[in-house]
């Protein structure tokens, strides 16, 4: 078995990369078009770049580093899906492709570090500086049979995306995650880099995204990002003036249902330890947790 080599990832290694990670991560959704597009189209503003191992012919490793432009924390960088294959673990190729996306960071000017480990990964991660914050959780739903189409209370309008202003559902999911739990707010979701990421993103499944409408007003809402049988549940949230009435539950199951009568048969999520309203809003809706990750982080100087 020959050393493995580090480079810059291409469009064309996008199949690879998919089986990689589904090898690794089953629980994460992101497929072979949009993965594609990721590599050959970056998002903007956020200097994203993505290398993989490569091991007599074969991807065995794989890791992206960018500035997150999401915050208004200054100087915040991430080093995002760190993987190796099991079978080429130990040999170097982790920390190779942790270097090469540590000196990205640093050109970019990063003061702050930003990564995910598995518990068994964090002696990794506390080698190179880190020091573990949060948890996050992931959970599976199986949709076979489909959840029931909920039925919203009087006032209450369920509506897919598809056919909607794309500004409008912007902005329910930029002022609804302004207080998501995290190492930094997510306050600075910018209308360019979300239509790149997620409006115009081959993953999302606008038939099924839903939203939650009162008096004219796009009020809540739960995103859908599919590949095949599976989706992942991309963001689910209210604006802070509707909370309490159920309607992210609301949203979510709707979505939920038509994501199912629409061929998917596994629904992933994922949660930060501090979240409680969400993770009881799976939790009644059937979500099992299938693992988790440690949010770490490492100051630069």
């Amino acid at each position: 078995m020959s050393e493995a080599t580090i480079r810059p990832a291409r469009a064309q290694d996008a199949p690879a990369v998919v089986a990689l990670r589904a090898l690794v991560y089953p629980y994460l959704v992101r497929g072979v078009v949009s993965t594609r597009r990721m590599i050959a189209e970056p998002p903007p503003g956020e200097g994203w770049a993505g290398w993989v191992a490569e091991a007599d012919g074969q991807i065995v490793g794989w890791v992206s580093a960018f500035r997150n432009t999401q915050t208004s924390t200054p100087g915040v960088g991430e080093i995002a899906l760190l993987h190796v294959h099991p079978e080429h673990r130990r040999q170097g190729a982790g920390t190779a492709l942790f270097d090469t996306a540590l000196g990205h960071l640093r050109t970019l000017g990063t003061t702050q570090v930003l990564i995910h480990a598995r518990t068994e990964s964090l002696p990794f991660a506390q080698r190179h500086g880190f020091t573990p914050s949060r948890e996050m959780r992931y959970s599976a739903l199986d949709l076979d049979p489909a959840p029931p189409m909920p039925e919203p209370p009087p006032g209450v309008r369920l509506r897919a995306i598809a056919g909607l202003d794309a500004h409008q559902v912007h902005r329910v999911d930029a002022e609804a995650s302004r207080d998501e739990p995290g190492d930094v707010p997510t306050d600075s979701l910018d209308f360019e880099l979300w239509q790149h990421e997620c409006w115009d993103n081959p993953g999302l499944d606008r038939k099924a995204s839903t939203v939650a409408e009162v008096g004219g007003e796009l009020v809540a809402l739960s995103l859908v990002k599919r590949d095949g049988d599976r989706m992942w549940t991309d963001f689910t949230g209210t604006l802070p003036a509707y909370r309490g009435r159920g309607l992210a539950r609301l949203t979510k199951q709707a979505a939920l249902h038509v994501a199912a009568r629409r061929g998917v048969r596994t629904a992933y999520t994922s949660n930060d330890e501090a979240n409680a309203p969400m993770l009881a809003v799976n939790a009644r809706l059937g979500y099992r947790p299938v693992d988790s990750q440690w949010s770490c982080r490492r100051t630069l100087t």
